[in-house]
């Protein structure tokens, strides 16, 4: 069975899945995250929550695999949001990175079909 979205962000925010005393910040942020995602075509149209560590990056990407990248931009936007670097320099290397996951997941959701080349690459 798959990890939990909860557990994996917070094992990219440096906490073991049986530390529970930031859960519901981490639950609110990754929330907030997870609705901009909604917002540009990503996840189910009805939107998406997690509530605890049952809820898996399957049941909010499907089987994309093009939008791996999802989970990267939610780990840094929650890192952000709930624990953000102290050098202003980190900051705005993790936002430009946002930025730029950003703009491939609009990419990827306006164009989902890859534009295949004759040898079959991309």
């Amino acid at each position: 069975m798959e990890e939990g979205i909860l557990n994996l962000v917070k094992k990219v925010l440096g906490y073991n899945s049986d530390v529970t005393a930031f859960d519901q910040d981490i639950i609110m942020f990754t929330n907030s995250v997870l609705n901009i995602l909604t917002d540009i075509g990503v996840g189910p149209s009805d939107g998406f929550r997690i509530e605890d560590d049952t809820a898996t990056w399957e049941d909010f990407l499907g089987t994309n695999k093009r939008l791996e990248m999802c989970k990267s931009f939610v780990y840094i936007k929650v890192r952000l949001q709930f624990d953000p670097p102290q050098v202003a320099s980190a900051v705005a290397a993790l936002e430009k990175i946002a930025e730029e996951y950003m703009t491939r997941i609009q990419w990827i959701v306006n164009y989902p079909d890859p534009v295949l080349t004759e040898d079959g690459g991309v």
